[in-house]
């Protein structure tokens, strides 16, 4: 029973599915659309009056606009007017050979193409007996394109042109812009060079700089470690000498002199040095003695009359009692 269920979900799953000839049907109207949407969109048709003849020109522009067509009959070239805005465009052209062909002896030749009186660069994407189609790339801002042929064709060619006079056109236009193209590769190269020159002069002057800085900072440090061994030396003779003084001490007898120890010549007191002896002094000093003469002779002075004083008084003593008793 449950199996019946889901075969029978399954089934009305299925029905909401287109089946497959509606699928194919859906791809090939999107295939058509496509290919019509395009058709409309990209490729497009400008009419060339050439003597009183119009010529249809297919063409498509990507990235770009083609506002206008002309032929110029005495040069046999076709001048074209675009814009491209933003960015790089391309210009796919056709000609008939009927319209505008580009021959010699009967032999196909290269178109010539200026893009704004510059040699441009394209392709012939497709050559056949009844047309030519050339792919143009464009560069942003481009504002014309010249494209040099042969002939505008037969029936043209007959009532309006010398053919000596158109090759020999072409070939005068070729050369002018062969001369175009080596002036700009000159002037390219002229560029270059001066770049180049303008890169190695300012490599050598960083260089310069750079060898000039590494010199100066050599130079400081040369100079600061010859300060600093200096202060060093310095340190160390200060050093050095300090250590020296507690080991120049003299002994009993000798004193230090000049940097050496020599006997002490000198005498003690009350000696004097004579004839590199000492000798007594017998200087008189006679303030000192007199001084220390006073001193005693008051000490005297002052013990006799304590004794005379003494003596007195126990005199007085002894007659005072005697006197006593007799009464």
């Amino acid at each position: 029973m449950q199996s019946m269920n889901m075969d029978k979900l399954q089934s009305d799953r299925l029905k909401h599915f287109p089946n497959v000839n509606s699928l194919l049907k859906i791809s090939l109207g999107l295939i058509l659309f496509t290919i019509i949407a395009t058709a409309l969109v990209y490729a497009e048709t400008i009419s060339v009056d050439v003597e009183g003849t119009s010529y249809d020109v297919d063409y498509t522009a990507t990235g770009m606009t083609l506002n206008s067509i002309e032929a110029d009959v005495a040069f046999t070239s076709l001048i074209i007017s675009v814009d491209v805005p933003a960015s790089t465009g391309v210009l796919d052209i056709t000609f008939e050979r009927s319209f505008f062909d580009s021959t010699f002896d009967g032999l196909d030749e290269d178109f010539f193409v200026l893009v704004d009186q510059d040699e441009g660069t394209f392709t012939e994407t497709e050559t056949t007996t009844q047309s030519r189609t050339l792919s143009i790339d464009l560069p942003t801002g481009t504002e014309e394109i010249e494209i040099i042929g042969s002939s505008f064709g037969e029936s043209i060619l007959i009532s309006t042109a010398d053919p000596n006079e158109a090759a020999d056109k072409a070939a005068a236009d070729k050369a002018a812009a062969d001369k175009a193209a080596a002036d700009k590769a000159a002037a390219d190269k002229a560029a270059a060079d001066k770049a180049a020159a303008d890169k190695a002069a300012a490599d050598k002057a960083a260089a310069d700089k750079a060898a000039a800085d590494k010199a100066a900072a050599d130079k400081a440090a040369a100079d600061k470690a010859a300060a600093d061994k200096a202060a060093a030396d310095k340190a160390a003779a200060d050093k050095a000498a300090a250590d020296l003084i507690p080991k120049t001490q003299c002994g009993p007898g000798t004193i230090l002199k000049d940097g050496a120890c020599v006997l002490d010549e000198r005498c003690g007191p009350g000696t004097i040095l004579k004839d590199g002896a000492c000798v007594l002094d017998s200087t008189p000093k006679p303030s000192e003695t007199s001084t220390q003469g006073v001193g005693k002779q008051m000490v005297i002075s002052v013990i006799a009359a304590f004794i005379i004083a003494g003596t007195i008084g126990l005199i007085l003593a002894l007659i005072s009692k005697a006197s006593k008793s007799n009464d």
